[in-house]
């Protein structure tokens, strides 16, 4: 992939060109969720379907701005990020999927908290890149991406490529301190 700005084009999760059916989100400590996800085939119509099915569970869960695939049971390097709305939003690439995404660059690391649809009854506190470049690929295109953005939505794709890693937010915690019981369920 070239050093230059890719973005995402004219892509939308319509393009996938079918329904998403809402998927159960599975919680920790299921074993998904500790290992590393597969690459996948962005062009393969099981990836497409996954990739409709990520989007439709995310919309319909109040408060969720990803959800990648192992939340859904899936052992793949895969997932959906929407942070259109949020107050924190600075940058906003609205609702898109990719697949075996990678950060390329991060800076400007701050603290923040965090919380997790597989991890209902936790909040941490998580030091991520607010800067942040990210290359994948599109599902159902198979094209390449680019995407340059900053800190709600860097925070959201670290998060997500975390779960696609084997990872949560508590292995990132600096310790038990950074650890909160959930105050408000969405």
């Amino acid at each position: 992939m070239t050093a230059e700005y890719v973005g995402l084009g004219d892509w939308t999760a319509e393009a996938l060109a079918v329904p998403g059916e809402v998927r159960p989100v599975v919680s920790a400590p299921d074993p998904v969720l500790g290992r590393p996800g597969s690459e996948v085939d962005p062009i393969s119509d099981e990836v497409v379907r996954l990739a409709a099915d990520l989007v439709a569970t995310m919309r319909v869960s109040p408060g969720c701005v990803g959800l990648a695939a192992p939340q859904v049971g899936v052992s793949a390097q895969m997932f959906a990020v929407d942070i259109t709305g949020h107050p924190k939003a600075v940058t906003v690439h609205g609702t898109f999927v990719l697949c075996n995404a990678r950060v390329v660059e991060a800076s400007r690391w701050k603290a923040g908290r965090e919380g997790c649809m597989s991890v209902p009854d936790l909040t941490g506190d998580v030091k991520r890149a607010s800067r942040l470049v990210v290359e994948g690929v599109l599902p159902g295109t198979g094209a390449p991406v680019r995407l340059v953005t900053d800190g709600f939505e860097a925070r959201a794709l670290q998060h997500e490529i975390d779960h696609c890693a084997g990872l949560l937010f508590l292995d990132r915690v600096a310790g038990a301190h950074a650890i909160y019981q959930r105050k408000v369920y969405l």
